[in-house]
């Protein structure tokens, strides 16, 4: 890696370059070993692990058990990214892009499968008609937030994250370029929230709890250890939301889900019953 890199007429995969995860990226798709996945007693399966992508459902499904929802109960199956899992041909079947989160949904025959994050949410929030507003406006903000975070989510994680902490050299140039867009979207968020308490105005949904796994995460700190690289306390707006929305029990339950870094207290590395989490 050197600042006079120049392009090759055809890119070639050199495994070498991949840095921390070089063992795992590749630029082909499909299995790489035989693995059925585990099946637990609930309908509905999740198989993940406690990045912010992953707990976007993790909080979603607690949040659906704590408004009384109990047909939300489900097991959820850590999927450890760093040692290839999701290239199992169970995890494959489920969802053929490799990457967590995915649902399989059991309640149906066969059984319903739903990959990428916004999809499951907007799956689980319609199935069970809760955190999703009934109000044609409302809805079209909801999801207008929702996909707003889903767009920008390469950016704060494959961008920024990738650049600032797991490349394996420091660059100028694509840190101050992702920096740059990450601080901007913190400011329309900001901006948003400096009339309203959540993104759809009073209400709660799942686009509070998408952006939240992403931009609360950075503003408290919990991610890339970023935050005074980036000023996030400047940020008052989008400081408040998050501090209301952390302070939630099912949002505090959902962020141990799938988790096995951090403090031994906060960890569950797999979930089958809401004792678990007690």
């Amino acid at each position: 890696m050197t600042d006079n890199y120049v392009p090759p007429k055809v890119w070639t995969w050199d495994s070498a370059s991949g840095g921390k995860f070089a063992s795992i990226n590749r630029p082909i798709s499909g299995a790489t070993h035989e693995k059925d996945l585990p099946i637990g007693k609930h309908p509905l399966q999740l198989y993940s692990l406690a990045t912010p992508n992953g707990v976007k459902v993790t909080i979603l499904l607690e949040e659906l058990l704590a408004a009384g929802v109990k047909e939300a109960e489900y097991d959820a199956w850590i999927i450890n990214i760093t040692e290839g899992e999701q290239f199992s041909s169970g995890f494959v079947e489920v969802n053929p892009n490799s990457k967590i989160p995915a649902l399989a949904d059991h309640s149906q025959k066969p059984a319903n499968r739903v990959f990428e994050s916004g999809a499951i949410m907007l799956y689980l929030a319609e199935k069970f008609g809760k955190f999703i507003p009934k109000d044609a406006a409302l809805r079209a903000e909801c999801l207008s937030w929702l996909f707003w975070q889903i767009g920008s989510g390469p950016f704060v994680g494959g961008g920024f994250g990738h650049f600032y902490a797991y490349a394996p050299e420091k660059f100028e140039y694509p840190i101050n370029r992702y920096a740059m867009e990450t601080k901007r979207l913190l400011d329309v968020l900001d901006k948003h929230l400096a009339d309203f308490d959540f993104l759809c105005g009073s209400e709660y949904t799942i686009a509070d709890m998408a952006n939240y796994a992403w931009f609360g995460a950075l503003v408290e700190g919990r991610l890339y250890e970023a935050a005074k690289f980036l000023d996030v306390a400047s940020y008052t707006n989008v400081q408040r939301w998050a501090k209301e929305i952390s302070a939630r029990q099912a949002v505090q339950r959902g962020l141990r889900v799938n988790k096995v870094w951090g403090e031994e207290s906060e960890q569950l590395a797999e979930r089958h019953d809401a004792s678990d989490l007690d």
